[in-house]
């Protein structure tokens, strides 16, 4: 929705609350349910009014706890036992410095401050420990920004006693538990208040009057920028960035001006902001965002103006380059086509507002902001928030590089007129294993990103896949796929659960027992598969395994569940590809397929070499 896009009104938005609310409900019905707690050190009931608006902006529809004020710590030592009923997929804890209980006295000698720096620490620390052992869910929790006044003036961050310096030290505290601990997300308030200005983010008179942690102005600002964490942890990031040429990553039109004429480079202030632009957009490459071209131009010049010498960005550093005449909503359509993801998952950079108005028209979910002028260009995408980052594995910096060796494979694909020949001439080998510690991240980033290859359409935390690990009562498998053009990485995960028959009533229903049981069937809760390996055989390497696991371990039968949802009708017919036969289909489209496992089990996958371990 337009007036939840940054740049955005803030009072705007504080006033039309309501309003925008039942506008975002009219306009979507396909929302992600999750659970939110909202554990507060301050006032936090306006702070859940505006973050609802961003969430369901996201395709989010949150249920939301909320702590009585200043009841955060309360609420999770104690057991509260609506929280506990409550079962929160995620939990946020907002504090603030005015949380901060004791703090260093001028007067107080180094080993008193490193006790109350401590004290503090583990005040927050223990509440952490507790919320991964009773609700192993998702935290996000707020770091501290600065006070509004320096009684030590500028050596306030400088001596040990002064409290900028007691934040920044118990910020650290914070940032290194973070590291540690994967399902554990630092919200960022301390650069929020000085992005947005300390001295009103701080206005004292909200506190005194309301209690509320920064000003009510600063609201909307602050719940946007929480939804972000909010929205990457639960697979809404974007996944490609497209770009257009002209007056957007160089100054000028190359196709009149020339290579040579284009404003990129050290020699005047604007060529200066381009080219800081540019080197923006190919730092976003290593945090796994794909960068791909659409510009109506003459592909000469298009490649002309990308490989001028004074530019950061080249024609390598994209995985798909539309420089034409055609429509720029049917180019989008054809990248996200290559790349094998949802249009949706696009954002589109223009800095032609009417190309602007034709792609959010005609390509929907698909994000085209309003990045003002070329000096903006950057403040405006980064406050956006479209590629959040909340883990950084391998699999995402090698992103662009993955979908680069696609295309080496497609055009490999057209040398061969026999399918099974070239699937060979790939030299494909898989490992296939139960979940492994080390991948327990990438495994739930999967869960929540993949759309078009996900049969239940289930979204797990990590604190859920490692549950599934430990349960003697599931089976489970996560797929890499590597080949002579490179590694895929983890492509494939696959959950099922050792029941009975019986169990059928509760997964008809779209539900699902809450723990693994003994029988004889195994219930397939999550299948799914990364679409840049759509055809490569490896769901057929995925089925051997789980068959293999499931007759180890007594069982007969396994049962198939195919949710439908608007994105994922690809593979409504997939169980009966793999040799299930369709047992029933209810009128709201779930189909329940069944496989019985034969005496001699032959293998489907006769193209991938594999390293499997039952």
């Amino acid at each position: 929705m337009r007036e939840l896009e940054y740049p955005f009104n803030g009072e705007e938005i504080l006033k039309k609350s309501k309003k925008i609310k039942r506008a975002l409900m009219e306009v979507r019905t396909d929302f992600l349910e999750k659970r939110i707690a909202v554990l507060g050190g301050s006032t936090t009931h306006d702070i859940i009014r505006i973050l609802e608006l961003f969430l369901l902006d996201q395709g989010i529809r949150p249920l939301f706890y909320e702590s009585e004020y200043a009841q955060y710590w309360q609420d999770v030592m104690f057991d509260n036992t609506a929280l506990l009923e409550f079962a929160p997929d995620l939990i946020f804890i907002h504090t603030s410095n005015r949380n901060v209980t004791v703090y260093p006295s001028p007067s107080d000698r180094e080993e008193r401050v490193e006790e109350l720096l401590l004290e503090q620490y583990e005040h927050f620390r223990a509440m952490w420990e507790k919320i991964a052992e009773t609700y192993r869910c998702p935290v996000i929790q707020n770091n501290f920004e600065y006070p509004f006044y320096r009684l030590l003036g500028n050596q306030e961050a400088v001596y040990l006693q002064g409290r900028i310096s007691f934040l920044n030290r118990l910020n650290e505290k914070f940032y290194q538990y973070a590291r540690a601990h994967e399902n554990f997300y630092i919200h960022d308030i301390n650069y929020l208040s000085a992005s947005y200005g300390l001295d009103k983010w701080a206005d004292p008179l909200y506190w005194h009057m309301y209690k509320y942690a920064c000003c009510m102005q600063a609201i909307p600002a602050f719940a946007h920028n929480l939804s972000k964490v909010v929205k990457a942890i639960f697979g809404k990031n974007k996944k490609a960035l497209v770009l257009d040429l002209d007056n957007t990553l160089w100054g000028g039109v190359v196709g009149d001006d020339g290579p040579e004429n284009l404003e990129i480079g050290q020699e005047t202030p604007m060529g200066q902001v381009y080219a800081e632009f540019q080197g923006y957009i190919k730092a976003q490459k290593e945090i796994g965002v794909m960068l791909a071209v659409n510009s109506k131009n003459e592909y000469d010049n298009a490649i002309a103006g990308l490989n001028h010498p004074e530019g950061t960005i080249r024609p390598e550093d994209f995985v798909s380059i539309k420089a034409n005449w055609e429509p720029k909503s049917g180019n989008m359509n054809a990248i996200s086509q290559e790349l094998n993801i949802l249009p949706d998952s696009l954002v589109f950079v223009d800095d032609n507002p009417a190309e602007r108005e034709i792609v959010r028209a005609q390509i929907p979910g698909a994000a085209a902001p309003e990045i003002g002028t070329p000096e903006q260009y950057i403040r405006v995408l980064d406050h956006g928030g479209f590629f959040e980052v909340t883990t950084l594995s391998e699999d995402d910096r090698k992103r662009s590089e993955m979908y680069r060796a696609n295309q080496e494979r497609s055009r490999q694909q057209e040398r061969f007129a026999d399918y099974h020949e070239y699937l060979l001439s790939l030299e494909m080998e898989g490992t296939i294993r139960p979940f492994e510690a080390v991948y327990m991240a990438r495994i739930a980033q999967l869960t929540n990103k993949s759309n078009q290859f996900n049969l239940t359409t289930r979204r797990y935390t990590q604190s859920d896949i490692e549950g599934f690990a430990a349960d003697q009562g599931y089976i489970t498998r996560y797929g890499k796929l590597a080949d002579k053009f490179g590694d895929n990485g983890v492509v494939s995960v696959v959950i099922g659960r050792v029941g009975s028959m019986e169990d059928v009533t509760v997964y008809r229903q779209g539900e699902r027992p809450a723990s693994g049981a003994g029988g004889d069937v195994l219930h397939l809760e999550l299948w799914l598969m990364s679409c840049r390996v759509l055809k490569r055989d490896m769901e057929y390497a995925m089925m051997d395994s789980m068959v293999e696991a499931a007759a180890a371990r007594g069982v007969k039968t396994i049962l198939g569940y195919y949710y439908p949802t608007a994105k994922n009708a690809m593979v409504k017919e997939f169980y009966r590809e793999m040799g299930f036969e369709k047992l029933e289909e209810t009128d709201a489209g779930v189909t329940i397929w069944r496989f019985t496992i034969p005496n001699e089990y032959q293998k489907k996958n006769t193209v991938i070499a594999v390293n499997a371990d039952v």
